[in-house]
C-alpha cells in the first residue's frame, strides 16, 4: 500500500511539473526547430534568442514593472487594511459584531455582477488608473476571517499588559498583535501577492492605456495571437528589427519565453515562505 502511494505521488508530481518543464525547454529552443515538434525534456537547438526578443520589447518590460509595483503595493496595502479591519472585528466589545460578520460573509457568496461593478469603478474615477488594481482588492473577507481567528487566539493578557503600559488600540495592534502574527501575515501575503501577480482580467476591462497593462494581460494577448506579425506589431522598432534579423523566433517560442518571464518571479518567492504555510493556514479554522 505504501509503495502504491509513493508511485501515485511520483506520477502526480511528474504530471504536474512536466508542462512547466516543457515550457522552459521550448522557450530555450530555436523557434523554427520547435515548429517541427518533438521537443520534450531538453532543447534540440539551444538559444537565448526568444528571451532577447522579450527583453527588447518595451511593452513587455513596462508590463513587468507594472506587475511588480502592483504586487508589492497591492499586497502591503491589502494586508495592512485587512489586519486593521480584522482586529476591530475580533474585539468582543464591538457592538453588533455578529451582524457585521454576517454582512461580510454574505459578500463572499453574492456580488453585484460585472456591469454594476464597472459602473462603480467608472464613477469612482478609477478607469485607466493604476489604483484600479489596488483599491477594489484592499479587503478580502476570507483573509479577514483568518486574521480574526488568529487574533482571537492570542492570550488576553498580552493586550491587557499593553493597555496597562499606556497603549491604545492602535498601539496594541502595531506593537503587540502584528509582531506576533508573522506566520499568518506571511501566508496571506503570499496568497495575496500570487493573486495580484496572476490577475489579468481587471486590466482587460478597466484599462486601455498600454503603459498601465500588467505583464499577465500582455501575455494573454500574446497567447491569443497565432501569427508572429500580430505579436510583433506592438513591439518597438529595435525589437522588431532584431526579430526580423534573427529569423528564428516563432509565436510559440515567444509565448513560452514570455510565460517564463511572467511566472518565474512569483515561483521563486515560495521557498522563502513555505515554512509558514502549515501554521499560517491552520489558524484559519473557524471558531467563536
Amino acid at each position: 500500500m505504501v509503495t502504491f502511494i509513493y508511485i501515485f505521488l511520483i506520477l502526480l508530481s511528474v504530471s504536474t511539473l512536466y508542462p512547466f518543464l516543457n515550457a522552459i525547454v521550448i522557450s530555450l529552443n530555436e523557434g523554427l526547430d520547435t515548429s517541427k515538434g518533438g521537443i520534450t525534456l531538453w532543447p534540440r537547438e539551444f538559444t537565448w534568442e526568444n528571451y532577447r526578443v522579450v527583453f527588447q520589447d518595451e511593452r513587455l518590460m513596462s508590463g513587468f514593472l507594472v506587475s511588480v509595483l502592483r504586487t508589492v503595493i497591492g499586497t502591503v496595502t491589502a494586508i495592512l487594511a485587512t489586519a486593521i479591519f480584522s482586529y476591530g472585528m475580533s474585539r468582543k466589545e464591538l457592538m453588533g459584531r455578529k451582524y457585521y460578520m454576517v454582512i461580510c460573509i454574505i459578500t463572499m457568496y453574492f456580488g453585484g455582477g460585472l456591469i454594476p461593478t464597472f459602473l462603480l469603478i467608472r464613477d469612482l474615477g478609477l478607469m485607466n488608473s493604476f489604483w484600479v488594481y489596488i483599491i477594489p482588492s484592499l479587503i478580502s473577507v476570507w483573509n479577514m476571517i483568518i486574521f480574526r481567528t488568529f487574533f482571537q487566539g492570542l492570550p488576553a493578557g498580552l493586550e491587557e499588559s499593553a493597555k496597562i503600559d499606556g497603549c491604545g488600540n492602535w498601539g496594541t495592534l502595531f506593537r503587540v498583535v502584528l509582531p506576533l502574527s508573522g506566520p499568518v501575515i506571511a501566508t496571506l501575503a503570499l496568497f495575496t501577492a500570487v493573486g495580484h501577480w496572476n490577475e489579468w482580467f481587471l486590466a482587460s476591462i478597466y484599462v486601455s492605456d498600454e503603459k498601465l497593462l500588467p505583464i499577465q494581460t500582455i501575455l494573454k494577448q500574446i497567447l491569443a495571437s497565432n501569427i508572429v506579425s500580430e505579436q510583433t506589431a506592438s513591439m518597438d522598432a529595435a525589437a522588431l528589427a532584431h526579430l526580423q534579423k534573427a529569423k528564428t523566433v516563432t509565436s510559440k517560442s515567444l509565448s513560452m519565453a514570455t510565460m517564463m518571464v511572467a511566472t518565474l518571479p512569483i515561483v521563486l518567492v515560495y521557498p522563502f515562505v513555505q515554512k509558514y504555510f502549515v501554521k499560517g493556514v491552520l489558524v484559519g479554522s473557524l471558531k467563536e
